[in-house]
């Protein structure tokens, strides 16, 4: 049990931490935080909790197979690149209509959002590339052993990590927006241009590992 809960904190510690920095998901759900309502923002967290809990569950039981997966991996690359670049050209057409109301047309649906995040989730490669890669290195460590109870610890601390993470972005967003006016009348710019940046980082990373690959 001691073993469990170690792991537990494990995923929790790293699943928080990853979740802090900027990025499509956690922006995504401050964005529908502010303009849908914290209900909204919530149901979208926690379907990207569990595809993200599922994610670390196969990964664990085939994480040889998933590594060798390249063609999948950069396929998925392009397709979460092309959604953050429409959510960020989603922003800045809000931003252009003028008015705090306006809000960013491809969030701006019926879709349930807890389907919305479990879609964004699962079709966000970084996901699979992070969680590949700590539970490799905590394997190597022998920090995770492999068996359903420390496996089930371990992605409890993810879901759980993960949550935590969101809600940082989701209650922080709304609380700046509260006090600040000035973010709220500005707050489609800013985040069309969040979104604009990660879009940059992320072509930049797929053009650098295409060269990489190239000269090897």
């Amino acid at each position: 049990m001691i073993r469990g809960f170690k792991i537990f904190c494990w995923g929790w510690f790293i699943s928080f931490l990853g979740s802090l920095p900027l990025g499509t998901l956690n922006v995504a759900a401050m964005q529908i935080g502010i303009e849908d309502g914290v209900k909204s923002a919530i149901l979208f967290c926690l379907g990207s909790m569990l595809v993200e809990m599922i994610y670390v569950r196969l990964s664990l039981i085939g994480i040889d197979w998933i590594g060798k997966q390249q063609k999948i991996m950069n396929l998925m690359q392009w397709i979460s690149l092309a959604i953050v670049v429409a959510l960020a050209i989603g922003s800045f057409v809000a931003a252009a209509k003028g008015g705090v109301d306006a809000k960013n047309p491809i969030l701006d649906n019926t879709i349930n959002r807890f389907l919305l995040g479990a879609i964004g989730c699962a079709i966000n490669p970084i996901v699979v590339i992070f969680w590949f890669g700590w539970s490799t290195i905590l394997f190597e460590k022998k920090i995770l052993i492999p068996n359903n109870l420390q496996y089930n610890f371990y992605i409890v601390g993810i879901g759980i990590g993960a949550f935590a993470g969101n809600c940082v972005f989701i209650f922080g967003g709304k609380w700046l927006v509260s006090r600040i006016n000035s973010v709220q009348l500005y707050f489609n710019w800013i985040i069309g241009s969040i979104f604009a940046l990660t879009a940059l980082i992320m072509l930049f990373k797929i053009i650098r590992k295409k060269q990489v690959a190239s000269n090897k």
